[in-house]
Formats: structure tokens, sequence, C-alpha cells
């Protein structure tokens, strides 16, 4: 069985409350609730974090290393902005799939940018809550193609 390491990355656990016409208003619960119902379809184990900090996102994704097969993230703002994220996702080496609810190429300038695009297998973004479904499905079958 696959195993995926979920990271939701800053203010995503405020889901549902902030600003819900750019964010939707699903919460980071039926999101993953959603996710874990793909999972069982799909065959795939699934654990989830989500930090505002971004040492403990690094933190869980080094802890990945070795114990899974994939990573799903969205790294909320820090997709702009963190060089960390990057080098840990590059030094893990695991394939990785970046995922945001927005589109954050039709968004302000300065989140047209990913740090994380150039170490993941590809992105997803603009499709709300549906950008996780998408992801985990695009993760699976290149991890699939892989073995």
């Amino acid at each position: 069985m696959l195993r995926v390491q979920v990271v939701h990355g800053p203010n995503l656990n405020m889901l549902g409350l902030r600003e819900p016409d750019i964010y939707g208003r699903q919460t980071l619960a039926t999101i993953e609730a959603s996710l874990e119902t793909e999972a069982i379809a799909l065959g795939v184990s699934l654990d989830y974090f989500q930090s505002n900090s971004e040492g403990a996102l690094v933190d869980c994704i080094q802890a990945a290393f070795g114990q899974k097969d994939g990573i799903l993230i969205n790294p909320g703002a820090y997709t702009h902005t963190s060089v960390a994220l990057r080098d840990a996702i590059a030094a893990v080496g695991l394939p990785t799939v970046e995922v945001h609810l927005s589109n954050i190429h039709k968004r302000e300038a300065f989140r047209h940018h990913s740090y994380i695009a150039a170490v993941a297998v590809g992105q997803i973004c603009g499709f709300g809550a549906d950008s996780y479904r998408l992801g985990l499905h695009a993760l699976v079958t290149h991890l699939n193609d892989r073995h």
C-alpha cells in the first residue's frame, strides 16, 4: 500500500472562515474526510499534518524520508517565500505534488512564483477543495507508474 504524507501550510486551519470567496467554505476537516474517501478507493494510506510554523513543516517533510512514498502539499503562503520548504522537499527526494485552492497565477503578482514548483512532480491550483483530490490522483498515478 502506498503511503502519502499530506502537508497543509499556514492558515489552512482557518479554511471555511478565512476569505471564503477565495478559499471556499469547506473546512480542513471536510477536505481531509474527502481525501480519506479517495484514499480508500485508491488503496493509499494518508497521514495529515498542518502547521503555521515553517520549521514544523520542514520537520514533517524530513520525517517522511524512508517512511512515505510521496508528499501532497499545500504550502500556503510559504509557496512564495520558503526556500527552506523547497530544500526539504529536494533533500528527501520524495515525489511531491503541490496543490492550491485558488489559482495563484490569477492573483497578486507576488503569488505567481512558487519555490516549490521546481522540486515538485507537478502543481494543481484553482479548483478549490478538488485541487487536493486531483493532486492525490496525480501523485498516485505517478507513484504507480514508477513501480
